[in-house]
């Protein structure tokens, strides 16, 4: 038993031997390092939105009626005055009733006044009655006459659209009252459409605007509208078109904000100078890169190399002292591109300064050499 129990224990022994001289012969990690340097960093921030016209006028008729004919197309360009569309006009029958016998009292009055005059001219005429009354029997005819008239431009508005003396300018043809493109024909031939008055906005025959001058419209975030000020130049960059760059100057920064999927989001406009070799679209989508701050030529070190520190949220880096050798150096940060953060204190250029994510094996480092 006793030759038994010492072979267990000599086994044993030699095992935790093994085990022991492989641990110790586990190579050893090494650290590279690098040092700061000096940079130009530029923080941006990227507004989405869209290229839009900066005015679009929409043109509405001043009678209700039924679409008679459309004269344009969509992207066509017009000027002032060019015709748009022609509406006929579907009277009311209740409206024009009313009117036609306003026409009917009209004319017995006038009739009666006529008649009343010419019976006080002959009187006057022989000095029978005063010229006052004369007079007087006169303006009322001539009341009565201008009466008649109006119930029957009015009865005419009613069925036809316009007066029997406008000629051409009748309300009923739409025409346009800007220079520039069509953008959209919302209706069709045969459709009915409603005037344009106080208590109505009236339906769109079309929407037109001038593509010479267009504006970026988009939104940023709260966190970075504070940094935004007006005249500040900007990019737009257009899904559209790939490559390309156009110029523009920030003009309108919301005072008011709007909440976007949790998030407060501030409109934005600015001025797009636009290049004659490329056709700008309206709704085009689009970028704008904002400078909010740029320092050029300051001390600065990769973003991969900070640690925070877990109670704190403090950042620092690991700074070599020794072979394989660091210590905790607590460092202030300056702005941040998202790749290179400025570096106010905490390190020299001359510092080095571990690599995380590059560690090597003992064994590794000895084949590099």
């Amino acid at each position: 038993m006793k030759k038994v129990l010492f072979a267990v224990i000599a086994i044993s022994l030699i095992g935790i031997l093994v085990w022991f001289g492989k641990k110790n012969n586990k190579a050893a990690e090494f650290f590279e390092t690098e040092t700061a340097f000096k940079a130009n960093i530029v923080r941006e921030s990227v507004a989405t939105g869209t290229v839009v016209p900066l005015e679009e006028v929409e043109i509405k008729p001043q009678v209700s009626g039924i679409i008679d004919k459309i004269f344009v197309k969509e992207g066509q360009k017009v000027k002032v005055g060019d015709l748009i569309a022609k509406v006929r006009v579907v009277p009311n029958v209740q409206a024009l009733n009313s009117a036609s016998g306003r026409v009917k009292t009209a004319k017995l009055r006038r009739n009666n006044a006529k008649v009343s005059f010419e019976r006080t001219k002959k009187l006057y005429n022989k000095g029978v009655i005063p010229r006052t009354e004369y007079e007087s029997s006169e303006l009322t005819y001539n009341t009565a006459s201008q009466d008649y008239n109006d119930a029957l431009n009015n009865q005419q508005i009613i069925k036809k659209g316009s007066t029997m003396g406008s000629g051409t300018t009748a309300n009923t043809n739409i025409r346009s009252t800007i220079n520039g493109t069509i953008l959209e024909i919302p209706v069709r031939k045969g459709k009915q459409v409603i005037e344009s008055n106080t208590f109505n906005a009236g339906t769109t025959i079309a929407t037109i605007a001038d593509m010479n001058v267009m504006i970026f419209e988009g939104k940023v975030d709260e966190a970075e509208v504070g940094k935004l000020v007006k005249g500040t130049a900007i990019d737009i960059s257009l899904g559209a078109i790939q490559d390309k760059k156009f110029p523009a100057v920030l003009t309108f920064i919301a005072p008011k904000g709007n909440e976007v999927n949790g998030a407060v989001q501030f409109k934005i406009k600015a001025d797009v100078t636009l290049d004659d070799k490329f056709f700008i679209r309206a709704g085009y989508s689009a970028n704008a890169n904002i400078v909010l701050e740029k320092k050029d030529s300051i001390l600065s070190i990769r973003e991969a190399l900070l640690r925070f520190d877990k109670k704190t949220d403090d950042p620092y880096v690991d700074v070599k002292t020794g072979d394989q050798e660091f210590e905790r150096r607590d460092v202030k940060l300056g702005i941040s591109d998202g790749v290179n953060v400025e570096i106010l204190d905490g390190v020299t250029k001359e510092d080095e300064i571990k690599i995380w994510n590059k560690a090597k094996k003992d064994g590794d480092k000895k084949e590099d050499k």
